[in-house]
């Protein structure tokens, strides 16, 4: 931030919670009463992707001990190490083992050569030799009270606040070969790595000729005189810790840089992408403080968690019509038809959207007759899948910046597949990039552990089935059994969590001590196995394999024992007997389950074993329930360890990073 005194930068930085940063601040001599004609601050809370957990190696980071130049990066650069060789040899010192300090000392390094240049042109120059995502902040002594934001492939928004309405709703972007007076118009030659070495011509790197006339972008933010109106600028990667400051935001785009200087907002790219906008718009954020604040809750997942009757609502809120027995999905209107008659659907996904993804599989395959394959985004990278250009692939996404899942849409984008993106993140990378989509409607999710998110995922593409079988006759009772399903599921979810204390008593009386635990499952609810065991496994650090029931005796039968704890899900569906099966092998190996089965289940009343009964709903929407108990179970294994629920070790909520 800066200082007390003109060019000075102070940068406070600790490794842990924000609490001990605050106190490090609060504890400095500081003067937090100080008033600034202008001032700008930046800041990064992260987890480590380069180098180990140090205050060395937290952000921000600086070009040299005189914090000329100073950056906080979200992302990774995939050529720092050749950059950091080519920086080391011009003699520069590094103090980190991070790859953002190579962008600090690049900055430096050309702005040595070229003093006068300007700082939109110098972030120009140096964005072209990165490689790899970036949501980067730039901050310099020699521009003092601006900030350079850039954004590729990590989420970047902007939040503006105003005392007065601002005069357009939009911001426009300006491009360097539009333009003879930036100096970035030979993108290509500006700073090329060759030979070796970093080359900066002298040509077009001069200072800017400020008795040329621009056209100016920040419209939006002067007064009806043309002077720049006071105007406060918030820049996050998330828009939820905007919102306590202002609902007016603007989305960058991958390859945008922001110039903010004088109260204005700049918007600069190097060059026009095809189809891409003119402007960006300044958009009204459809989000309550009070919806990302724990409110009588201990932790922001168990809060999700008892949201979840609502959320489930708001998902099908003016989409399902249960009195006419129709669904309509507005993102998908223009498209359904096409979808209809594709070669077949690959949904692409990442850890619980891939479960919720496993879930739906079986009803679109009943209900729209198309061959459906389900992907991890990673894997499917990998492999290099084949996609052809009349596959629909769909991108299921919670926060709709996932990196793997975003790699995966432009590889399917290069193949000319239609692609749709189901998301909770309006104006997320998925929900621009893609050709249709849905929004989930769940609301913020601020818990690293997806809950209310994967449940109303799995509401929102089993509505997407039903819309892609309206046209089928055959299908129609099929459908209208499970519209009405959907319209109960939110009481049944309310009735679920009036079990929270007696799952709290199970959890303090069988997992206590224990190192392993099994979670059985069959057919659609082997997905719900596999999303309980991720979420016991990320929050409660307990090691929870999910197993598919039919493959019990192919190996994994050696583990039971009468210590094992294991959970099986034996709600009532056409593979029950099948899964039965499994139940009573357990029971003959002297295994003690943990039953998830329908109220009064006949085949249970005499068993000894715990049981925790959720009610019956049809077939396809019941893990959608019995997924409740398991989110349970994994916040209370969590909470009776004195783990920190909402921010599990080693993880992020959204990953943007491969």
């Amino acid at each position: 931030i800066d200082g007390n005194k003109k060019k000075e930068v102070l940068a406070f930085k600790e490794v842990g919670k924000v609490a001990k940063l605050k106190k490090l601040v609060d504890e400095s001599d500081l003067d937090l009463e100080k008033i600034f004609d202008s001032h700008a601050g930046i800041a990064h809370t992260r987890w480590a992707t380069h180098g180990p957990p140090s205050t060395t190696n937290c952000h921000p980071h600086r070009s040299d001990p005189n914090w000329e130049f100073t950056v906080v990066h979200n992302g990774i650069i995939t050529n720092y190490k050749e950059l950091k060789t080519l920086l080391s040899a011009k003699g520069f010192k590094f103090e980190t083992d991070t790859d953002t300090e190579c962008i600090a000392k690049l900055t430096k390094y050309i702005h040595d050569q070229h003093p006068q240049i300007g700082f939109t042109d110098l972030a120009k120059a140096v964005i072209q030799e990165l490689e790899g995502a970036y949501g980067l902040l730039i901050k310099s002594v020699h521009y003092p009270h601006e900030v350079i934001a850039a954004r590729k492939g990590s989420p970047l928004v902007i939040g503006v606040k105003t005392q007065r309405r601002m005069k357009v709703d939009f911001v426009d972007v300006e491009y360097s070969d539009e333009n003879a007076a930036l100096p970035a118009e030979a993108a290509a030659q500006n700073v090329a790595i060759k030979k070796n070495d970093l080359l900066v011509p002298d040509a077009g790197l001069g200072a800017a000729d400020k008795s040329l006339l621009h056209r100016s972008q920040s419209r939006a933010f002067m007064t009806d005189d043309g002077m720049p109106m006071p105007t406060e600028f918030f820049l996050s990667s998330d828009p939820s810790a905007i919102v306590e400051h202002t609902k007016k935001v603007m989305y960058l785009e991958d390859d945008d840089i922001a110039h903010i200087h004088e109260g204005s907002l700049n918007i600069h790219r190097l060059k026009k992408a095809d189809g891409s906008s003119n402007v960006r718009t300044i958009q009204t954020l459809e989000l309550e403080l009070q919806e990302i604040m724990k409110g009588k809750f201990d932790h922001f997942m168990q809060k999700e968690i008892f949201e979840q009757p609502e959320s489930v609502v708001n998902t099908m809120r003016g989409r399902l019509d249960i009195a006419n027995k129709t669904v309509t999905l507005g993102g998908l209107r223009s498209y359904i038809s096409t979808i209809r008659r594709c070669r077949r659907i690959i949904f692409i996904a990442c850890g619980t959207s891939y479960h919720s993804c496993m879930a739906v599989r079986g009803i679109f395959e009943e209900l729209a007759e198309i061959p459906i394959a389900v992907e991890l985004a990673s894997d499917f990278l990998d492999r290099q899948a084949p996609v052809f250009r009349d596959d629909t692939c769909v991108f299921v996404s919670q926060s709709g910046e996932t990196a793997d899942s975003l790699m995966a849409l432009r590889y399917c984008l290069e193949r000319g597949a239609l692609t749709v993106g189901i998301v909770n993140v309006v104006g997320s990378s998925i929900s621009l990039l893609t050709h249709c989509g849905v929004h989930v409607n769940a609301g913020p999710e601020i818990g690293v552990a997806s809950t209310k998110a994967y449940t109303s995922q799995f509401i929102a593409m089993v509505m997407f089935a039903l819309s892609l079988s309206e046209d089928r006759a055959s299908k129609k009772a099929r459908r209208e059994e499970i519209m009405e399903g959907l319209a109960n599921v939110s009481d049944q979810i309310k009735s679920i969590l009036e079990l929270d204390s007696s799952i709290k008593a199970l959890c303090e009386k069988t997992f206590k001590d224990q190192k392993s635990l099994l979670l059985l499952g069959r057919g659609s609810q082997f997905s719900t196995a596999l999303e309980g065991a991720l979420k016991i496994k990320e929050i409660s650090y307990l090691h929870c394999e999910a197993v598919m029931s039919g493959e019990l005796k192919h190996g994994v039968l050696a583990l039971v024992d009468e210590n094992l704890p294991i959970i099986m899900i034996l709600t009532r569906d056409d593979l029950f007997k099948k899964s039965l099966n499994a139940y009573q092998q357990v029971i003959a190996r002297g295994g003690k389950p943990i039953v998830i089965c329908n109220p009064d289940d006949e085949e249970f009343k005499a068993s000894e074993a715990e049981k925790i009964e959720i009610p019956k709903t049809v077939d396809v929407l019941q893990g959608l329930l019995n997924v409740i108990p398991l989110q349970l179970i994994a916040y209370w294994l969590a909470v009776l360890e004195g783990l920190n629920v909402d921010f599990p070790r080693n993880l992020a909520k959204s990953v943007t990073v491969e």
